[in-house]
């Protein structure tokens, strides 16, 4: 976790036996998981089906809690926010996805096989199954939220497959 941001506060809401709405998870995100590069992945929430399930009820399974690789369940999403030291060299990878990328603070760049895309605190991306690379030049750790969407394979390049265990 980086010593430069506060740990990520995760609010869940759902419903109590009377169907009155409540908070019902309100802490820390705890599922963080560093990589190679230094970036720490935490995991907020997931789905495993579309639509998904929203039950009634205050006692549901933490679906930040699993443990998943990069893309999502099958059918299904995957809520992390990741936080990129300064200097992360990224690394180019495919997942076959719709990714809605938002920058919570920092900076960060967008490499494709064509392109680089310098993006800000506030900017928001829309991520189709490209080829890309995260990489933070500037000298302040950047947070950024992804939501990863389960997307029909494209049937070009590599990419990482549901089951691995890159975050």
């Amino acid at each position: 976790m980086s010593k430069e941001l506060p740990p990520i506060r995760r609010v869940v809401t759902g419903h109590d036996k009377n169907n009155v709405a409540k908070a019902i998870m309100d802490g820390p995100a705890t599922n963080a998981k560093g990589g190679a590069s230094g970036a720490t992945s935490t995991l907020i929430w997931s789905t495993d089906s579309n639509p998904a399930d929203c039950s009634i009820g205050e006692h549901v399974e933490d679906l930040g809690a699993r443990i998943i690789g990069t893309p999502p369940p099958e059918n299904g999403s995957r809520f992390a926010v990741i936080t990129f030291p300064p200097g992360n060299p990224g690394r180019m990878h495919r997942t076959e996805t719709i990714d809605y990328v938002i920058v919570l603070s920092g900076e960060i760049e967008m490499k494709t096989d064509d392109s680089t895309v310098k993006l800000r605190a506030g900017d928001v991306l829309v991520q189709r199954g490209t080829n890309h690379a995260w990489i933070n030049r500037g000298t302040k750790p950047a947070r950024i939220a992804f939501i990863l969407i389960d997307a029909k394979p494209l049937g070009i390049g590599h990419a990482i497959t549901r089951g691995a265990t890159v975050r």
